[in-house]
């Protein structure tokens, strides 16, 4: 697995790439650039995945979560996220969220896996093709590091 590595707004062109390859409504190359540029929001990738993240105080979303199709299954999402909560409770954020469609039953279990809990359904709320399907609003919350250990870096 490639290592990861902090994503800027250079990188732009790759992920939007990368996320109309993931997913059927993808972001474009503005978006993505606009978001890096935005006070708050960070990212993480590798070559064949990424992660978006914004945090606002103590509360913190993972805005979007993309692996290349070809690369799922090899346990970089998972890095990804444990990278993402490592940071984040480093940073003094107690509460992170992300929202799921119902339909994406591996992402459910990655995040099941990592403790986040379902605390709200957006009905209909992914049209993409057809029928719109649930959208689930997950939430995971994030005690403080223990005094003196320092987390950033590690692992979940």
């Amino acid at each position: 697995m490639t290592p990861i590595r902090s994503l800027t707004a250079e990188d732009s062109g790759c992920l939007a790439a990368l996320h109309a390859r993931a997913f059927p409504a993808p972001w474009s190359e503005e978006a993505f650039a606009k978001m890096l540029a935005t006070p708050g929001v960070r990212g993480w990738g590798m070559r064949d995945a990424f992660l978006l993240f914004r945090a606002t105080g103590d509360e913190g979303e993972i805005l979007t979560l993309a692996v290349d199709q070809a690369s799922r299954r090899h346990g970089r999402a998972r890095a990804l996220l444990s990278r993402c909560i490592v940071d984040a409770r480093a940073d003094g954020v107690r509460m992170l969220f992300l929202e799921v469609a119902w339909e994406n039953a591996a992402a459910r279990a990655l995040y099941g896996q990592a403790g986040f809990l379902e605390v709200a359904r957006r009905p209909n709320y992914y049209r993409g093709t057809g029928e719109g399907t649930d959208g689930l609003v997950l939430r995971l919350d994030l005690p403080p590091s223990p005094e003196g250990v320092e987390t950033r870096g590690g692992m979940v």
